[in-house]
């Protein structure tokens, strides 16, 4: 049995300053908690509703009234874990995708999950930007979050440190064709609501974006996570 104290420090997790002061993250959904169990990730405490092993390992039961006291789940399949935060430093390459002050968690959820889709493991996010490791992050990631790195720094001094060329997806700028971007570079997208930061977009080399297909379509924008789909389904594909 689980103990009150038990599910009141699991609750606590839901909140970035706890994840931050335990280094510890709560993640749920069988497939997705197997994923991290095969990742670095360290497995810290494993429940479910059943008796059964969860890649080789034994969990602690858990009620089912009590596993809906704290999961973020409207319907929880029957398991939870909590494992540690693993360490994470900017790894050199030659394409970044770079976010800057993203706010909506299932944005960046489903962006986690298309840079592992088109071979990118590293995600550099600026300090201001949702934390990954919000519940509904790791949901909408299915997974990808245990094998992509999302770095949080400041934006200004990486962008500086790099020499590559560094394009801005905007509104603005001009359109998107294969034959005037460069593979080795970094892209930069902006928040939901405000877009890229003036100070980010004085370093840019180029503004692209991603043109309709017809001039008379009314919608006025595309959601940030497709559009970061768009631009590597160019570069990779």
């Amino acid at each position: 049995m689980v103990s009150k104290n038990q599910l009141k420090f699991i609750r606590s997790l839901n909140l970035k300053k706890n994840r931050i002061k335990h280094n510890m993250i709560v993640v749920e959904g069988l497939k997705t908690i197997s994923e991290f169990i095969k990742s670095d990730f360290q497995l810290v405490k494993l429940f479910s509703t059943e008796k059964k092993k969860i890649n080789n390992i034994k969990p602690e039961l858990i009620m089912e009234s009590e596993l809906k006291s704290i999961s973020n789940y409207k319907s929880p399949d029957g398991s939870l874990a909590i494992f540690n935060i693993s360490e994470r430093s900017i790894e050199d390459q030659t394409l970044y995708i770079v976010l800057d002050k993203i706010a909506d968690p299932g944005n960046l959820g489903t962006i986690i999950r298309t840079c592992e889709w088109f071979g990118i493991n590293q995600i550099i996010c600026s300090e201001s930007s949702v934390d990954c490791y919000n519940p509904k992050v790791i949901q909408s990631s299915m997974g990808s979050l245990s094998r992509v790195n999302v770095i949080y720094t400041d934006l200004i001094k990486f962008l500086k440190s790099k020499n590559l060329p560094i394009y801005l997806a905007d509104l603005n700028g001009k359109k998107l064709k294969k034959s005037v971007i460069n593979n080795e570079c970094i892209w930069v997208f902006g928040s939901e609501s405000h877009g890229i930061s003036k100070k980010v977009k004085k370093l840019a080399h180029k503004s692209f974006t991603i043109p309709k297909y017809k001039k008379n379509i009314r919608t006025d924008s595309l959601n940030l996570s497709t559009s970061v789909a768009i631009i590597l389904g160019l570069l990779r594909i």
